[in-house]
């Protein structure tokens, strides 16, 4: 009988373990979550709040605005004659094809006011930057809009003078 209790020991014991296997936390369930679609690499979008931008740069950017439509204005004014002299071109080095240069080049010049413009806005939000460290969202959204309409005008100006110049034969 002294093998007894060595036997009943180790009995009970391995009846209790099942007891401590026991968790009372419930596990999350391993099933597909609607968040992992969402791919990691993706920014995140925030809300943002459409307010003005400063006064300082909204001043900036009105007048850098206006020369670049005051500067697509005398563009426009030297484009018809421009394709004009084009159209009556004749060959290479002669009166009408030289008229037809000086036309081009004078359209060339009034491109250059809109370019300036255009290239000063496209700086005013690396100057924000430098200065601040930062651009708040108001600031860069009108940056943007700004850039955006320079752009355009810069972009067909370029084309009309790539078609003139094509045309002459440059």
């Amino acid at each position: 009988m002294t093998r007894a209790p060595f036997l009943i020991a180790p009995a009970l014991l391995f009846l209790a373990l099942p007891g401590c296997s026991r968790s009372t936390i419930d596990p999350p369930s391993l099933a597909h979550r609607p968040a992992e679609d969402i791919d990691p690499r993706l920014g995140v979008e925030h809300a943002r709040v459409v307010k003005s931008a400063s006064v300082a740069l909204a001043g900036q950017l009105a007048d850098l605005l206006g020369k670049t439509r005051s500067g697509d204005a005398a563009f426009q004014k030297l484009l018809g004659p421009a394709r004009t002299a084009a159209n009556v071109a004749g060959a290479s080095r002669g009166e009408s094809w030289i008229a037809a240069q000086q036309a081009l080049s004078a359209l060339e010049s009034a491109r250059a006011q809109t370019s300036q413009a255009a290239t000063a806005i496209d700086a005013l939000a690396g100057e924000a930057v430098a200065a601040a460290g930062d651009i708040g969202a108001n600031d860069l959204a009108a940056i943007q809009a700004a850039t955006d309409e320079a752009g355009g005008i810069t972009r067909r100006q370029s084309d009309d003078v790539a078609a003139i110049s094509a045309q002459i034969g440059n």
